[in-house]
């Protein structure tokens, strides 16, 4: 799989997808606007491959709070229904976190409280960008990106959700006032964001990109039996960005973990072959081994 959107700049970043219906759904961040005035939207596309898809529609700018941009969607399935999340955008340190739903899919009703979500200030920028949900323990959980106050450090903060409280903003608690996942090896440089979740064997595994943009960003993971106390898997990435000629040279990074209805689970992410000019996703498959230890599969 590679796909990228060709009607808008060849740009495709910060995939999210689901299995629902017969259909896969990616949601993806989408470039409306290139630099200088850059602006950004989320896209949809669907497949019933996860190989070949096609272009289905946009998330609509319709919020105050949406109005500068969104992106970095993450998607989940409840009771039936689509769940979005996904932040705001251009907004700097008061970027947040808001909420849709969708009974198709495709088309969206956005949650009135939107957005829905920002950290406390007090150990952080009070950002919260990168959104990922997972339902663990019988609570959904929230993890997103924000910074340190000086505006240069980027970390995983999280919080928690009853299934059943709307996820409007008084549904939500912290995990704790601090960084669940900050950046502490070289190759992640001064960054840990897109936290990408999923639950095997009773342990919740994060992937995340380490280092920002095209610096360059990889893929890493940690675990955590609680959701809350993290331990990163290794001091090396789990997936590279690729060799000085691969669509992914500039980066492999802003990962996504969708396990199919089959209990395969496989991991999308972003990459880059000139710095960040265009963008195009792919997937490779994963699984755990008899130590509950994450691999990529061949």
């Amino acid at each position: 799989m590679l796909f990228t959107n060709t009607e808008r700049f060849h740009f495709a970043k910060d995939p999210a997808v689901i299995h629902f219906g017969d259909t896969y759904f990616l949601y993806y961040t989408i470039l409306y606007v290139p630099e200088p005035n850059f602006k950004i939207g989320v896209g949809i596309a669907t497949s019933k491959d996860m190989e070949n898809w096609t272009l289905a529609g946009e998330i609509p700018l319709e919020q105050e709070c949406e109005l500068n941009g969104l992106g970095a969607p993450a998607a989940i399935v409840l009771d039936g229904k689509v769940h979005l999340f996904y932040q705001t955008y251009g907004n700097w340190r008061r970027d947040a976190i808001c909420h849709a739903v969708s009974e198709d899919g495709i088309h969206f009703v956005k949650n009135p409280e939107n957005p829905i979500y920002r950290p406390t200030a007090d150990w952080c920028s009070g950002r919260a960008i990168d959104a990922d949900v997972c339902v663990f323990n019988d609570k959904l959980y929230l993890y997103f990106a924000t910074r340190d106050h000086a505006m240069k450090i980027q970390k995983v903060g999280g919080a928690y959700a009853s299934l059943d409280s709307g996820f409007g903003r008084d549904a939500w608690t912290d995990i704790a006032k601090q960084a669940l996942v900050a950046p502490e090896f070289q190759w992640e440089g001064e960054c840990i964001e897109a936290p990408a979740t999923i639950v095997n064997d009773g342990k919740m595994f994060m992937f995340y990109g380490g280092a920002y943009n095209c610096k360059p960003q990889q893929v890493g993971y940690a675990v955590s039996a609680d959701g809350e106390f993290f331990k990163k898997g290794s001091a090396e990435p789990f997936l590279r960005c690729g060799a000085p000629d691969a669509w992914n040279s500039s980066e492999s990074g802003h990962p996504y973990v969708f396990r199919d209805d089959d209990g395969r689970a496989y991991l999308f992410y972003q990459g880059s072959a000139d710095m960040g000019k265009t963008w195009y996703l792919s997937r490779v498959e994963i699984g755990f081994d008899e130590n509950n230890t994450p691999y990529i599969k061949e």
